[in-house]
């Protein structure tokens, strides 16, 4: 991610071409993870390998699937080097065995490039890890703050400035460009700045829009669902499922705490808090038992410490918390 502090004319008009030539760069890396792992399907048709060397057939193209390969080849490299996983190309038997140790090594291989985020990595401008919250300057003057686990990518053109939040959160502080509306979007939920700073978070089940300043547009995309003002001091909270908006009053501190490590609840599901707690564990956190999910949970709790929000969940819930490597159930 660019960071650039004063852009004159020259400048900011190289910085646009680049930003569109991001923008085709991306289009190409998305489609070369799509085309990387489609070619792994043993069903695949004629006709899906016809389309593949049509589009393989652009130089760029190709160069893109070339990289694409070797991300691949790094998760082979690392499944190659654990001792467990290599042993299972073991001497064969049967010329059936050859093909079963393949197909094994390549179903583990294709798990570890996605583990290792990389699809995510082709698609997005920048990306934060378990425990990062960096603060980014785009090349308009804009400030983003990156919670934990997140990512985003920047399309910025001559007309519009957008930023598509892949996953996780992020609070923007919008730089004033009247002429160049300023636009987050968290799948198909829509923010537009009206000269404005405001947090956005993409969670597993809903998205949420908290205004700290000023007013943002926001349009749900649901079907019936319409655009709506948030002010200052609002949170909206979108949910997918029922395409239904909340707007409640909110205090900016409280809903900022993920800048501070902490999360501030009050009577929020159980499942919300693991989900924020998970983005500062390296491992999985899983929740046993079809009523946990939706236990109630009130209070500040330090996410960024996984040892001691665990330890406020048990004396808060009564649950049980097992950790076995890098898994935690709770139950």
């Amino acid at each position: 991610m660019p960071i650039v502090y004063k852009a004159g004319p020259r400048l900011r008009e190289k910085s646009m071409r680049g930003n569109r030539a991001n923008q085709i760069q991306r289009k190409r890396n998305r489609e070369a993870t799509d085309w990387l792992l489609r070619n792994r399907d043993p069903a695949q048709t004629a006709e899906e390998k016809a389309h593949f060397e049509d589009w393989l057939s652009d130089p760029e193209n190709c160069r893109t699937y070339r990289i694409a390969e070797t991300l691949m080849g790094d998760a082979r490299s690392a499944i190659q080097s654990d001792p467990v996983l290599r042993n299972i190309r073991t001497e064969p038997r049967s010329r059936a065995k050859p093909v079963l140790s393949a197909i094994v090594l390549l179903a583990c291989a294709t798990a570890t490039f996605l583990a290792l985020d990389g699809p995510m990595r082709l698609k997005a401008d920048a990306l934060s890890g378990v425990g990062e919250m960096p603060v980014l300057t785009l090349e308009d003057g804009s400030v983003v703050q990156m919670n934990a686990s997140s990512a985003i990518a920047v399309d910025f053109d001559e007309e519009r400035r957008t930023i598509r939040l892949l996953r996780g959160q992020a609070f923007f502080r919008v730089a004033s460009v009247p002429e160049r509306p300023f636009t987050v979007e968290a799948g198909d939920t829509r923010v537009t700045a009206l000269g404005t700073a405001f947090d956005v978070r993409y969670g597993a089940l809903d998205t949420e829009v908290t205004v700290t300043e000023h007013t943002v547009l926001l349009e749900p995309g649901g079907a019936g669902s319409s655009s709506m003002r948030v002010s200052q001091g609002e949170q909206a909270s979108y949910d997918r499922a029922s395409g239904k908006t909340d707007v409640q009053p909110v205090d900016g501190i409280v809903a900022l705490a993920w800048q501070r490590g902490q999360l501030a609840v009050e009577n929020a599901p159980l499942s919300y808090v693991i989900e924020e707690v998970g983005r500062h564990f390296s491992g999985r956190i899983v929740l046993a038992g079809s009523g946990l999910a939706n236990r109630r949970v009130s209070g500040t709790i330090t996410v960024s410490d996984t040892t001691a929000a665990l330890s406020f969940i048990r004396q808060a819930l009564g649950v049980k918390v097992t950790r076995i490597g890098p898994l935690i159930v709770i139950r």
